[in-house]
């Protein structure tokens, strides 16, 4: 997430219509939905460890689960951790987790309700430490500088060796590996002041299973001194990885702690495919070929960020209001970033994506028709859900559970799709949706306006229409189920757990349904 992208001040960018192949609506093959993900990856977010812990009735109490949140929290399927390295590591050499020394949050805590909860959890190491970014001179200092020295050498995975230490303290504490040594694992056990909890060493606690490499290395609005090329930014990956194929210590790197822990690739801002590219060819390079002739990669998960708007992070146009995803280029951006997953036998992730609610951000939501700004932020965001599932993205996050500053006209800033203690519409469909079919998966789209998405879990069917479009509009639309004879026809509903339903009878084998912008589902019943 940025807070200055798109500054070219052009005329908007033409609207796009997403195009996806048409399948016919045959019956179901296992290969179908063979190597698809459940839609319940679809429903990741984004949010800190403040979120998890800071109860307003007693803000100095971080060692406990605000309930109230938690069970906003509990209404997606996967969490990305935005996790400051600086918390970790206050002053160098000295790691504290639960509590972290800078902020008194509890880690331990959060990470272990999520896995009670079964929640997913993506630790995202970001930022830099005071200590690494105090080598700046004073009108360089920012904590979203490269993570390295001043002055050190970019191109050299020893650079940051640093960062890659601090990832394997993390991954010898929460990763599934209980053969470490002990030496090797470090906290800062000083108390900081009488009756302060003091961190402990732990190991292997198998809470985390990802972690990524920073946020948005390809920022390229903060300068030289923000920004990395993908051959630099490659270096700080393979560091971070396994120490540079474990020449920089026996603790260096994630894998060197945790074989089993996976490293997603940062986040990258301007949507690029030829980044990943580059890195590839940078690893082919400076980490050579496996046994089996494939490149010996440094990261585990491609991973990129979108957001949907009429203007172009590709030429750094500036917007002026968020789009409906199905009128972006979101679609065909996908397809170049899963098409090269597949020749590398890796899932691809997007971390960022979402919409704010105030009018004045050019990345907002508006009123359309008689719906607010909330419920169409609401209709995009499921709609986002289901565009991905569509193109074969493996996760989705969205940005981000609560507004960064309420009522902000600035971009991002209010883009949260709950309010504490409370969910927004937005949080609501992704609930009511996960509830009726989080673990269906995808088998085909047969109409393409309006879309006819459909789904399937064992012998259960379920067909989602929408129509992709931003108008307020709707299509009478005829839905052959054959020779099933009964069907339940589910409408979201804002404010409420679960959606509306109701038992529908086709005629002849079909049903005739009036789509709107808002996705409909139908079950078949047999």
């Amino acid at each position: 997430m940025s807070f200055s992208r798109c500054r070219s001040q052009q005329p908007p960018v033409k609207l796009v219509k997403d195009t996806i192949n048409i399948v016919a609506d045959r019956p179901f093959s296992r290969a179908d939905t063979a190597g698809k993900v459940p839609l319940k990856n679809m429903f990741g977010i984004n949010a800190y460890e403040w979120n998890f812990l800071e109860n307003p009735k007693a803000p100095n109490d971080r060692n406990h689960i605000y309930e109230d949140n938690m069970a906003i929290i509990k209404s997606f399927s996967a969490v990305r951790h935005y996790m400051n390295w600086n918390k970790l590591e206050n002053t160098m050499g000295d790691y504290t987790y639960n509590p972290t020394n800078n902020g008194s949050w509890y880690y331990d805590v959060i990470y272990e309700r999520c896995k009670q909860d079964s929640i997913l959890v993506v630790a995202d190491l970001k930022n830099l430490p005071v200590f690494m970014m105090n080598t700046y001179p004073q009108e360089d200092r920012d904590d979203e500088n490269v993570p390295a020295y001043y002055k050190a050498d970019r191109s050299k995975p020893a650079s940051y060796i640093d960062q890659a230490r601090t990832a394997f303290q993390f991954a010898a504490r929460y990763g599934s590996n209980t053969q470490i040594d002990a030496k090797l694992v470090k906290v800062d056990s000083r108390p900081r002041w009488n009756n302060d909890v003091v961190n402990t060493v732990k190991i292997g606690l198998g809470l985390v299973k990802y972690i990524e490499c920073n946020n948005e290395p390809d920022r390229w609005w903060k300068g030289d001194k923000a920004t990395q090329t993908p051959e630099e930014y490659a270096a700080n990956l393979s560091a971070f990885y396994d120490g540079h194929k474990h020449t920089l210590g026996a603790n260096a790197g994630v894998k060197t702690a945790d074989p089993n822990m996976l490293v997603v690739m940062g986040g990258l801002a301007t949507a690029d495919v030829n980044y990943v590219k580059r890195m590839v060819a940078w690893c082919k390079q400076n980490r050579g070929l496996k046994a089996d002739g494939s490149v010996d990669l440094c990261f585990d998960v491609i991973n990129y960020h979108l957001y949907a708007n009429n203007g172009s992070v590709f030429t750094h146009q500036r917007a002026s209001t968020g789009v409906a995803p199905e009128l972006t280029e979101s679609g065909r951006v996908a397809d170049g970033f899963v098409a090269l997953g597949k020749s590398l036998k890796l899932p691809v992730w997007l971390t960022e994506t979402g919409y704010d609610i105030n009018p004045e951000s050019y990345q907002h939501a508006p009123a359309i028709g008689n719906k607010s700004a909330l419920l169409t932020q609401a209709d995009w965001i499921l709609r986002t859900s289901l565009l991905y599932m569509r193109h074969g993205i493996d996760r989705l996050f969205f940005y981000q559970l609560f507004d960064a500053v309420a009522n902000n006209p600035g971009q991002y800033m209010t883009s949260g799709l709950a309010e504490s203690p409370k969910r927004r519409p937005a949080a609501d469909y992704i609930l009511q949706t996960n509830k009726l079919m989080g673990n269906y998966k995808y088998v085909g789209t047969t109409n393409a306006d309006p879309l006819v998405d459909k789904y399937q879990l064992g012998k259960r069917i379920i067909y989602v229409l929408t129509i992709p479009d931003q108008k307020g509009r709707t299509a009478d639309y005829t839905l052959n189920i054959g020779k099933n004879s009964k069907a339940v026809l589910y409408n979201l509903k804002a404010g409420a757990d679960d959606m509306d339903k109701k038992e529908i009878k086709a005629e002849g084998g079909k049903l005739k349904i009036t789509v709107t912008e808002t996705p409909q589902f139908v079950e078949i019943r047999e």
